[in-house]
C-alpha cells in the first residue's frame, strides 16, 4: 500500500530502550477519569485546559473527546464524523486522531478522559519523553489522557473490540503526543461499509494529525486500508503499539522509523 506522509514531527531517536511502564497510562473511574456518554456519535463537553496546549504554531485551551476515535481542538467534529474522511480535512478544526472510525459504545465499551498535574504522571511523562527525544530537556506540567476502552463498532454482531488511547503533554513550550494501541480487532462499522459480523471491510479507520489548514497533516501507516489493524504491532519509537510525536512545531524534514 502506498501512503502519503506529511510528517509534522516523530521521534528523532533511532533505538530507544524499553520503558518497564506498561503500554497504556492508567484510566478509569478510579483514577479520576470522566466518561462520555454511551450515545452514537457523541462527544465530550467542551474541556476548558488547565493551560494552553501548543499544536503546530498556535496554542489552544479547549478541547473535545469524540467517541469515535478523535480529539478536535476549540471546536467538535460533524455529528456523522464516524467515517473517517481522507486527510487533510475540507474544512473542520485541528485534530488529533488516534483511531477515527464509527465506535459504538451503547454496544459495548466506555470513552475516558481527564487533564492531569498528577506529579507521578507527570513524572512518567517526563521519563519517557526524555528517552524518546534525549536531546531535549522536557519537564512535563500538564497531561490529558484519552482512553477508548473495549470499544464496539457501529452495527456489531460481534464481540470483537478496540482499546487505545491518546496522552497529550506539554511544558507551555515544548508538547508531545503519545498514542497507545493495546488492542485493534475491528477497523469498520456498517455505516461505513463494514461487515457486521467481523467489523471488517468497506472505509477502515483512520490514524493521524490534521492541522486544519489544509496542508500540515499527517497520515499513520496503514489508515484507511485493512492494514491499520497492524498498528498494534510496529511503533516509531521501538515500543510496538506506540508512537510519540512533538506537535508543538511544523517539522517537515524528519523521517520516519517504523520499528517491526
Amino acid at each position: 500500500t502506498l501512503l502519503l506522509f506529511f510528517f509534522l514531527g516523530s521521534a528523532l531517536t533511532s533505538s530507544v530502550p524499553k520503558i518497564k511502564e506498561p503500554l497504556l497510562y492508567p484510566y478509569g473511574k478510579d483514577h479520576g477519569d470522566t466518561r462520555n456518554p454511551k450515545s452514537d456519535d457523541g462527544v465530550s463537553p467542551e474541556i476548558s485546559t488547565a493551560v494552553p496546549f501548543p499544536f503546530y504554531g498556535k496554542t489552544y485551551n479547549s478541547i473535545y473527546v469524540d467517541n469515535n476515535g478523535l480529539i478536535s481542538f476549540s471546536a467538535t467534529v460533524p455529528e456523522f464524523a464516524g467515517t473517517p474522511d481522507t486527510l487533510p480535512l475540507n474544512g473542520g478544526p485541528p485534530l488529533v486522531a488516534p483511531f477515527w472510525g464509527d465506535v459504538y459504545n451503547p454496544i459495548r465499551g466506555d470513552v475516558f478522559w481527564r487533564q492531569t498535574q498528577d506529579p507521578k504522571l507527570l513524572q512518567r511523562c517526563t521519563e519517557e519523553i526524555n528517552q524518546y527525544y534525549p536531546e531535549m530537556s522536557f519537564t512535563a506540567t500538564w497531561a490529558f489522557v484519552a482512553t477508548w476502552d473495549r470499544v464496539a463498532y457501529f452495527g456489531s454482531k460481534s464481540k470483537k473490540v478496540n482499546t487505545f488511547q491518546a496522552v497529550l503533554t506539554t511544558n507551555e513550550e515544548l508538547s508531545f503526543i503519545t498514542l497507545n494501541y493495546a488492542d485493534i480487532h475491528w477497523t469498520t462499522g456498517t455505516s461505513s461499509g463494514g461487515d457486521a459480523k467481523t467489523g471488517l471491510g468497506g472505509i477502515p479507520a483512520q490514524a493521524g494529525f490534521d492541522n486544519g489548514d489544509k496542508t500540515n497533516y499527517y497520515i499513520m501507516p496503514g489508515s484507511r486500508t485493512s492494514d491499520i489493524l497492524n498498528i498494534t504491532k510496529i511503533s516509531n519509537v521501538n515500543y510496538p503499539g506506540r508512537w510519540v510525536f512533538q506537535v508543538d512545531e511544523y517539522v517537515t524534514d524528519h523521517t520516519m522509523d517504523c520499528f517491526f
